[in-house]
């Protein structure tokens, strides 16, 4: 199971990877592999501020449909319009092309909350 330690990560199996300001923001290897062939992606919540663990979104499996918690509080500046198209990013490359979306973050301490790699790993049992 890929988990990169350069990330951080949420109990709901979001990754972040901080970026000065913002945050990029996808599911992760574990998640993507226990909801199976995505088949598409819906973040309606751009241009949007929420609080961190509101739902920006859904991401649809063929055997399911999950909400999407934002692991920060902050601004959604961007959502990878890649995933339109080719939601299977999501399967393929989770931490690459199948990004979902940016923060403009309000809260830095935030960020202190979020799992370490060794960290989400435990939680999955890894």
């Amino acid at each position: 199971m890929n988990i990169p330690s350069n990330l951080k990560y949420t109990k709901d199996h979001e990754w972040v990877k901080v970026e000065g300001d913002t945050v990029t923001v996808g599911i992760t290897d574990f998640a993507q592999g226990e909801l199976g062939d995505i088949v598409y992606v819906e973040v309606e919540t751009v241009d949007e501020t929420l609080d961190a663990e509101e739902i920006f979104g859904t991401v649809e499996a063929v055997k399911t449909v999950s909400d999407l918690f934002l692991p920060v509080s902050g601004e959604i500046i961007e959502f990878n319009t890649i995933l339109e198209d080719e939601p299977e990013k999501v399967n393929s490359d989770p931490y690459g092309e199948g990004w979902m979306i940016k923060i403009k973050y309000s809260d830095a301490s935030q960020l202190e909350n979020l799992l370490s790699a060794d960290d989400y790993k435990a939680l999955i049992g890894g």
